[in-house]
């Protein structure tokens, strides 16, 4: 038990478990009958002055005087400060708590008090240690600054920084919420595959893998989009999957390859009906949670109260490029466009995807928000629906709050023949190395063979959402356990 490579305080430490032990002491105990949580007492402190209670918690500090000393302990709610005397455990407890070490668990049972500086403590009757911690707590206990550290260790993120703690149930309270808004009026939770025979469902590179027993290649699913919408075929009006999604991709501060979304698809409805559905659904969710709809996101002051703007993608890109893509009338004369404007692109690009490009790469980040872009070119919106007014676009949204992507909604297509050549040309595409394109998925246009009700189908970002609504700079902010490099 003591070899290898430790350190002079986790030597220490293990040679403390052999000394309980010979002692008849367990270091790591049976379950504490525990009533309450530490936030309990603090909150409410007359209720409990002069009760006994049970808490169980990590020590996080530690102090002796003499025959009596102080410490605190943490649990899943917060810290409390409890005090313990020789005279009252007698001479082998508090020998034994003596050698215990901050970032060891026990329970303890006393009695509520307050001290003269008016601080809620814990006058301890007895004690049992749950758990001997081997390792010491990271910077002396006082907060985990290592960004890699905090992310690989997230543990010990948990345990350092309080902070942390309540981004992760806030996180949980936004799900929450979510779910019951969408229950509350009608949408039915359902579950789809999360391997597929083909990826689709987005324009993104699919994570692989093989099922030995069927002999056949799988993709980890990159959207729920194609199963939730063969749903609506069937009847199933209004449906929603809230889950993880899968793309090999790189990573940043706004992307993880594992990540959470919801899709939510109802019949006879369209875009316009999940701009509502958003607004007033993330204006919910913050009251509810944050009891205010007015927000800070890294110094920006956002009002997510409804409605928000509308405004077209082609006119943005007017207004903060000084393009006006209305008057290119061909692929030539937008590539030519790009090539002044210094744009990398792929070769043979048409004049909708350099559109969309200029849109991406001079204005998104730009846009504070909350506001809706509208009306995305047709080469980059293959499953929705083509505007009545110009066959060029398509009723498509994307939603922005800081100058992130939260939300991405269509008018669905629920044309066959139009389906089919959009899909067809994707295919095109990826023959030509684009393995980001969309395959031919026949079972999918044959579901549409059938018949699909107009539809408006709404997906969300709920990581990106809760970066905005906790304030975080990062995605890995909001996951517990963000996609890391292994350590070598």
């Amino acid at each position: 038990m003591l070899t290898g490579h430790h350190s002079d305080q986790e030597l220490n430490r293990r040679k403390k478990i052999i000394a309980f032990r010979q002692q008849g002491l367990e270091p790591y105990g049976e379950k504490y009958a525990v009533t309450h949580y530490s936030r309990d007492i603090i909150e409410d402190p007359d209720s409990f002055m002069g009760k006994n209670v049970s808490l169980a918690g990590r020590i996080m500090t530690k102090r002796g005087h003499g025959k009596a000393a102080f410490a605190h302990i943490q649990d899943s709610k917060g810290q409390i400060q409890i005090y313990l005397r020789e005279d009252q455990l007698g001479e082998k407890n508090y020998t034994f708590y003596n050698e215990l070490d901050v970032g060891d668990i026990i329970g303890v049972t006393g009695e509520v008090f307050a001290t003269k500086k008016g601080e809620i403590t814990v006058n301890v009757s007895s004690f049992s240690l749950l758990s001997k911690s081997l390792r010491p707590l990271p910077e002396k206990w006082h907060g985990l600054k290592d960004i890699e550290l905090r992310y690989r260790q997230r543990y010990l993120d948990l345990m350092v920084n309080p902070e942390v703690r309540n981004v992760f149930v806030a996180r949980s309270k936004i799900i929450q919420e979510m779910r019951s808004y969408l229950t509350e009026r009608g949408f039915l939770e359902v579950e789809t595959p999360v391997m597929h025979t083909l990826a689709g469902g987005a324009n993104a590179r699919p994570f692989i893998t093989h099922h030995n027993a069927l002999d056949i290649d799988l993709y980890l699913r990159i959207a729920t989009e194609l199963h939730l919408k063969r749903l609506v075929v069937g009847g199933m009006d209004k449906v929603f999957e809230l889950g993880r999604i899968f793309r090999n991709e790189g990573i940043s501060t706004n992307h993880n390859p594992e990540f959470t979304s919801v899709e939510i698809y109802q019949a006879n409805a369209d875009y316009e009906d999940m701009m509502i559905l958003l607004e007033e659904m993330t204006a919910s969710i913050a009251r509810e949670v944050l009891g205010t709809t007015k927000i800070e996101y890294q110094g920006k002051h956002l009002d997510l109260a409804p409605p928000w703007p509308r405004r077209k993608l082609q006119d943005i890109v007017l207004e903060m490029t000084g393009v006006d893509f209305d008057t290119i009338e061909d692929d030539d004369a937008a590539r030519k466009i790009a090539r002044e404007r210094n744009l990398e692109m792929k070769p043979n690009l048409s004049r909708g995807e350099i559109l969309f490009a200029f849109f991406e790469e001079f204005c998104e980040d730009r846009l504070d928000g909350p506001v809706f872009i509208k009306d995305y070119p047709v080469e980059v919106s293959p499953l929705a629906r083509r505007c009545s007014s110009d066959p060029r676009f398509t009723d498509r949204f994307e939603a922005f709050i800081a100058g992130k992507e939260i939300a991405n909604a269509f008018t669905e297509l629920t044309d066959p023949l139009d389906q089919r050549e959009r899909f067809e040309l994707q295919v095109s595409r990826r023959a030509l190395g684009d393995d980001e394109a969309h395959m031919m998925d026949e079972d999918f246009v044959t579901a549409l063979e059938y018949g699909m009700p107009p539809t408006g189908g709404l997906g969300i970002g709920v990581d990106r959402l809760v970066m905005i609504l906790t304030n975080s700079p990062s995605i890995r902010d909001v996951i517990l356990f963000p996609t890391m490099r292994p350590k070598e």
